[in-house]
């Protein structure tokens, strides 16, 4: 199966599950979940949700009984996006070629769906059918790699770097944080669920590390010469915005390049897992050569 096609796969088998959620939840309260429901079938590449499900399959899990967390992990970086778009933050009007969810709702009702959405993450999560133990130590990794010691400690180096010339370590460490964080917990948690040993989510998060700091690298390259149409966003924004990115400091070749030793290095962490961890390799090979 080709790399398209697994992330297809995965890909509707956490919108199917979606659909399901909300049917289910009442719906007195329309205009929230209809904001919810905006971002989060607004369509996207399910990277995160297809990594936790492809590395528990081949740690033996059973995928039904984890797409419940797979789908937790998708709301948290929805709720991430919304939140991101807002004025307050980056200011973005378009995400993935559509009005952002505060142009299309307005400001409170976006903010009140990111909160919505991290807090039904959270709900999925701890229902999920794994042995206690296991789905415990998922959520307390889901929490802290979206919180002040990941995703949005990522967040804050971001927005305090702006106008301002940082060194490379702080633009490393903000990705490491802001993109990588949400990709270590998706990864982990798809080991420790189904109970694999400590070598092997070990690997998941060195895997996440470099294909985390790889996909951030590619997004600023992106910025400069993607397209906008593909990138259902406007390019350029990195430098509007004095943003300091790896591009900024390294330029587009060595940029490219950094890329590439990253993508090996990730590939190579996954030794420990043998021939069931090829779509897992084919995977870092397609981020890198990703057009949006």
């Amino acid at each position: 199966m080709s790399v398209e096609k697994m992330l297809a796969q995965y890909g509707r088998l956490i919108d199917e599950r979606f659909e399901t959620v909300f049917s289910n939840t009442d719906n007195q309260y329309g205009r929230i979940l209809d904001a919810m429901k905006y971002s989060l079938l607004s369509g996207g590449k399910r990277l995160r949700p297809a990594l936790l499900l492809e590395f528990c399959k081949i740690c033996g899990g059973d995928l039904d009984t984890a797409v419940d967390f797979a789908c937790a992990v998708e709301m948290i970086h929805t709720y991430s996006l919304i939140h991101d778009d807002l004025p307050c933050m980056d200011n973005d009007d378009t995400r993935r070629g559509k009005p952002s969810c505060h142009i299309a709702f307005g400001e409170d009702l976006a903010l009140l769906a990111g909160d919505g959405l991290l807090t039904l993450a959270f709900e999925l999560a701890s229902k999920c059918r794994f042995p206690a133990r296991s789905v415990l130590k998922a959520i307390s990794v889901l929490a802290e790699m979206a919180g002040v010691q990941g995703m949005i400690g990522g967040q804050v180096i971001d927005l305090e770097s702006e106008n301002k010339v940082v060194d490379i370590d702080t633009i490393k460490k903000m990705y490491s944080l802001k993109t990588g964080a949400l990709l270590k917990a998706a990864c982990s948690i798809g080991c420790i669920l189904p109970g694999a040993d400590e070598e092997k989510v070990g690997a998941a998060k060195e895997y996440a590390d470099n294909i985390g700091l790889a996909f951030q690298i590619v997004d600023d390259i992106l910025d400069v010469v993607g397209d906008s149409q593909k990138l259902g966003k406007p390019v350029g924004s990195d430098a509007d915005n004095h943003k300091s990115t790896f591009v900024a400091f390294y330029g587009i070749e060595h940029s490219k390049k950094l890329v590439l030793e990253l993508t090996q290095a990730a590939k190579q962490s996954l030794d420990v897992f043998g021939k069931s961890a090829d779509r897992l390799i084919e995977l870092a090979d397609f981020l890198v050569l990703r057009d949006h």
